[in-house]
């Protein structure tokens, strides 16, 4: 079910962007839906909905960062 990417195209900002680091977390976020379906599952209702609310607002923060981190690299090398 995998499929690859020919080409992508992304602003000069996000150039750098950590593309391995986005799939990576992507990955894990994944992990944490399945769990919380396990916990739904369970009977465990409030766990899940609390393991889902903390990972999307880290997901969001993780991506956000490497996001961050291109756009600064960015700046350096239009300093040089």
């Amino acid at each position: 079910m995998s499929k690859k990417v020919r080409s992508v195209r992304v602003p000069k900002e996000l150039e750098t962007l950590n593309l391995s680091g986005i799939i990576r977390e992507c990955e894990s976020h994944l992990r944490d839906l399945e769990s919380a379906t396990l916990l739904k599952q369970q009977g465990n209702q409030e766990a899940a909905e609390a393991l889902m609310k903390t990972r999307q607002a880290d997901l969001g923060r993780k991506i956000g960062k490497l996001v961050w981190e291109a756009r600064v690299q960015y700046g350096k090398s239009r300093e040089d």
